[in-house]
């Protein structure tokens, strides 16, 4: 992670929950800097490190960094959810499609894959269901990423046995489809006008008229 995104993280949930802001007890003595909350919540997400583990790292107890844990997913959900945490709104989509135009690739939202996340601690008990090819347990996130890196999209939760035909009938990516709601956006390829935009993927998906497979 960047050094300014970490900063800009930093401030914004500081300035959202006062819990994170540094202050002093009864004698006088500093309590955990916000640096330190956040560091502990983060190497828990990215780590998946269990919470008695930050105390030989940070000096933080295991119920403190639970404590830390809700606090700092509750204050990205409430303070990025608006702006990152949604889909594209019909401006957006008009933004993504000039963009892939550009390039070449008219007509194309986004493109669509899946990657599995190695499970450290993953329980015995579960790691058969959650082993697949890559020979260790996984999780798998199907993500819709932009030119500029922004995620729109992302599922995840299920298990490293399923492939990314499985996690796609589990995914509500097309929902809106399903039910009628996406924004109609046209667009032309070679003297041919299209209504439905497309999603570039790899050969595993299927034929749909969603996808355009890479070569």
């Amino acid at each position: 992670m960047q050094p300014w995104v970490f900063d800009k993280m930093m401030c914004d949930v500081a300035n959202y929950d006062p819990y994170f802001v540094q202050t002093r007890d009864a004698c006088g003595r500093l309590s955990l800097s916000t640096e330190q909350k956040l560091t502990c919540a983060m190497r828990m997400l990215a780590y998946g490190i269990t919470a008695d583990f930050c105390d030989d790292y940070l000096d933080i107890a295991k119920t403190t960094a639970i404590e830390i844990f809700e606090h700092f997913t509750k204050a990205i959900w409430n303070v990025y959810h608006e702006t990152y945490l949604r889909r594209p709104t019909p401006a957006d989509l008009r933004r993504l499609l000039d963009k892939a135009t550009e390039r070449g690739f008219p007509g194309m939202i986004d493109s669509l894959d899946c990657m599995h996340w190695q499970w450290k601690n993953c329980p015995t008990g579960w790691a058969g269901q959650y082993t697949g090819y890559k020979g260790k347990p996984t999780i798998i996130l199907e993500a819709v990423a932009s030119y500029d890196t922004w995620m729109w999209h992302a599922f995840f939760r299920l298990p490293g046995s399923l492939n990314d035909i499985n996690v796609l009938g589990c995914s509500p990516l097309f929902n809106d489809v399903c039910t009628g709601e996406t924004p109609e956006m046209n667009y032309q390829v070679h003297n041919r006008h299209y209504r439905q935009c497309y999603y570039l993927v790899d050969s595993i998906y299927p034929k749909w008229g969603s996808f355009v497979q890479a070569i």
